[in-house]
C-alpha cells in the first residue's frame, strides 16, 4: 500500500510540474505578445516620420526570426508561389532561368520546349524590359513576379544580345511549366553499360522519374553500374529523398530518422520497395551544393555500404522544416526537427543555438558511427565522400575568368556571329586567338598576386625617392611578370577551349548539350567511372568480401 501510495505522490508531483512548466511558457507568449502589440501600435501611430505598418510588422517578423537558423523565414503573399514550385514542381512562366552576369540581367539555361526556347531566346540574352518594365540588377529580385504569369498569359520580353546591334522583341506565352527533377540521363560512355543520372532536385514526383529513368535505360541495354550526379543539388521535399533512396536500397533498409523537440518522439522512414536499380554498382557524386534532401539520399547510401561517395564534402544541412500556413496567404517555414542517418548521426554543419561550425579538423568534437560494414562515418559537417575529388582548377586565372563570366560571354558572341557552330573544330588555335582577342577588347586586366606584391613595392620606391635604376628595374620585372602571364593563358589553353566548348554545347544542345560535354573533362565523373570499372577498389572502398 505504502508503494501505491508513494507512486501516486510521485506521479502527482510529475503532472503538476509539467502543468506548472506548461502555464508558465503560455504566460510568457501572452505577455510577450501583449508587450509587442502594444509596442508596434505606439510606434506605427506616434512615431515622427510616418510608418507603413505592414512593412514595420514584417520587419518585426524578420528581425525576430532572425534570431534562429537561416531555414526558419516568414513568407509572404508574393513568395508563395516558390513554395508550390518546391512541392509542386509546377508553375506559369515562359521556361527560362535568369540570373545576374557581369551586372546585368541574363538569361542563363531555357526549358526545352517552351515558349521562351521555341521563339528563340538564346542563353546569354540580357534581359531589359519585361512588358513595359525597365529590369536591371536593382529589381532583379522581383523578376519572378514579371515572368511567372498564370498560364495563357501575353509576356513581352525586350533583350539585347551579344554581337547584334538592335534590341529583340520577344512576344512569349507563360505555360504551365513543369520542373524535371532529373535533367539528364544516358549511357556515359555511350558504348558501356554504365548509366549516368543527373538529380537536379526533389519535388514531390522525383521518385517516380528515377523510376522511370532506370526503366527506360534498361530497356535499351543491361545497367550494370550507375552514376547518380547530386552536385549542386540544393535539395527539397523529406519525402521525396525517401522516394528516391527506395529506388537503390532493399526493402525494409532503415532510410533516415526524424526527431523534433521530445527526443522520445522518433519518426522513421523505412524503404518499402523492391529497389529498381537493382544490384546494379553504384556512385554518387557530391559537392559542397549537395544538401538536406541530397544528404539524406547520400548519406542512406553511404550507411548501408550501397554505393561509393565520390567528390567533396556535402553543404551539412541536417535541419527539417515544415510550413505552417498563416492568415491572408502568408506562411512560416520553421525548423521543427533533425534528421540521422541509418548510422544515427546528424550532419548538421553549423550549430546555430551555439554559433560552433564543424569542419574536418574538429573530429575531436564529432562523434563517430560505423555502417553496415563497419566503415568508420562522422557526424556533422555534411557527409564525406569515401573518395575525396576536387574538381576546381588551380589556376588563378582561370578561377578569374570563370568568376567574371567571360566563357559564357564569349559563347554567347561565338554562337551569334557564326551560324554553323561544330563543337568538333572548337579546340584549336583559331579559337583561342579569337577568345583571347575578346578579352583584350572587353579590357578586362587579371593581375597576379605577384604583380600585386610589385605595384605595392613600386609605390614604396616612389615615394622613398629611390635610384631611378631601382624604377627602372621594376619595369623590367613587370614586363616579365606580363610575360610569364601570357604564356601562363597559353599552357591553360586547352583548360579554356574545354569551359568555352561547355558553354557552346549549351547554346547548340541546350541543358543535355552542357551536361554530356562537361562530363568530357569533370575529374569526380572520370573518377568515378574508374572506380566502377575496378572491383577490387569498388570493393576495398566498401569494405565488401572478395
Amino acid at each position: 500500500m505504502k508503494y501505491v501510495k508513494y507512486t501516486g505522490l510521485l506521479l502527482t508531483i510529475f503532472l503538476f510540474g509539467f502543468v506548472t512548466r506548461t502555464s508558465d511558457i503560455y504566460f510568457e507568449i501572452s505577455k510577450s505578445i501583449d508587450i509587442f502589440g502594444k509596442v508596434y501600435k505606439e510606434v506605427v501611430l506616434n512615431y515622427v516620420d510616418e510608418i507603413n505598418p505592414k512593412e514595420f510588422m514584417i520587419a518585426g517578423i524578420r528581425g525576430m526570426l532572425s534570431s534562429l537558423d537561416p531555414y526558419t523565414v516568414y513568407i509572404d503573399e508574393n513568395q508563395q508561389k516558390d513554395i508550390d514550385l518546391i512541392t509542386t514542381g509546377k508553375y506559369g512562366g515562359i521556361g527560362a532561368t535568369v540570373g545576374i552576369k557581369n551586372g546585368k540581367v541574363t538569361i542563363v539555361d531555357l526549358i526545352e520546349g517552351y515558349s521562351a526556347q521555341r521563339q528563340g531566346i538564346r542563353i546569354g540574352d540580357v534581359i531589359l524590359k519585361v512588358d513595359s518594365i525597365p529590369i536591371n540588377k536593382d529589381n532583379y529580385n522581383k523578376l519572378g513576379t514579371y515572368l511567372k504569369k498564370p498560364a495563357g498569359s501575353e509576356v513581352v520580353v525586350t533583350v539585347k544580345r551579344e554581337g547584334v546591334d538592335d534590341n529583340l522583341i520577344f512576344d512569349l506565352v507563360s505555360e504551365e511549366i513543369e520542373i524535371k527533377n532529373i535533367s539528364y540521363y544516358g549511357f556515359v560512355p555511350k558504348n558501356s553499360n554504365n548509366a549516368y543520372i543527373k538529380l537536379s532536385g526533389f519535388t514531390r514526383s522525383a521518385g517516380y522519374e528515377m523510376k522511370k529513368a532506370v526503366q527506360s535505360l534498361e530497356k535499351e541495354k543491361k545497367v550494370k553500374s550507375i552514376i547518380l550526379d547530386l552536385r549542386g543539388n540544393p535539395g527539397g521535399l523529406l519525402d521525396a529523398a525517401v522516394d528516391v533512396a527506395e529506388k537503390f536500397l532493399g526493402k525494409g533498409k532503415l532510410i533516415v530518422s526524424v526527431i523534433g523537440r521530445d527526443p522520445n518522439r522518433i519518426q522513421k522512414y523505412f524503404s518499402k520497395e523492391v529497389p529498381v536499380a537493382g544490384n546494379a554498382k553504384l556512385a554518387v557524386l557530391i559537392d559542397g551544393g549537395s544538401a538536406s534532401a541530397s544528404e539524406i539520399l547520400a548519406g542512406s547510401i553511404q550507411d548501408h555500404d550501397r554505393g561509393v561517395i565520390v567528390g567533396t564534402n556535402s553543404f551539412g544541412k541536417g535541419l527539417v522544416q515544415s510550413v505552417v500556413p498563416l492568415s491572408f496567404n502568408t506562411s512560416l517555414k520553421i525548423t521543427t526537427a533533425k534528421y540521422y542517418t541509418p548510422s544515427g548521426r546528424c550532419i548538421q554543419k553549423i550549430d546555430y543555438s551555439n554559433n560552433e561550425v564543424f569542419v574536418d579538423s574538429s573530429l575531436d568534437k564529432r562523434k563517430s558511427f560505423s555502417t553496415d560494414h563497419n566503415r568508420i562515418v562522422y557526424s556533422n559537417g555534411g557527409i564525406k565522400p569515401d573518395s575525396l575529388v576536387s574538381d576546381e582548377t588551380d589556376s588563378e586565372q582561370i578561377k578569374f575568368l570563370l568568376a567574371r563570366g567571360m566563357f559564357f560571354k564569349f559563347a554567347s558572341f561565338y554562337y551569334n556571329t557564326h551560324p554553323n557552330v561544330n563543337l568538333n573544330g572548337i579546340h584549336s588555335e583559331k579559337i583561342f586567338s579569337q577568345f583571347v582577342k575578346y578579352l583584350d577588347k572587353q579590357k578586362l586586366n587579371f593581375t597576379s598576386k605577384a604583380e600585386k606584391i610589385l605595384a605595392e613595392l613600386t609605390d614604396v620606391v616612389k615615394t622613398k625617392n629611390y635610384d631611378s635604376n631601382v624604377i627602372s628595374d621594376l619595369k623590367i620585372l613587370d614586363e616579365k611578370f606580363q610575360k610569364v602571364k601570357h604564356e601562363e593563358m597559353k599552357r591553360n589553353s586547352a583548360k579554356i577551349l574545354n569551359e568555352i566548348a561547355k558553354e557552346l554545347a549549351a547554346r547548340i544542345n541546350g541543358r543535355k548539350g552542357r551536361i554530356t560535354e562537361s562530363l568530357k573533362y569533370d575529374k569526380q565523373f572520370i573518377t568515378a567511372v574508374d572506380i566502377l570499372n575496378n572491383q577490387k577498389e569498388y570493393n576495398r572502398l566498401l569494405a565488401l568480401s572478395e
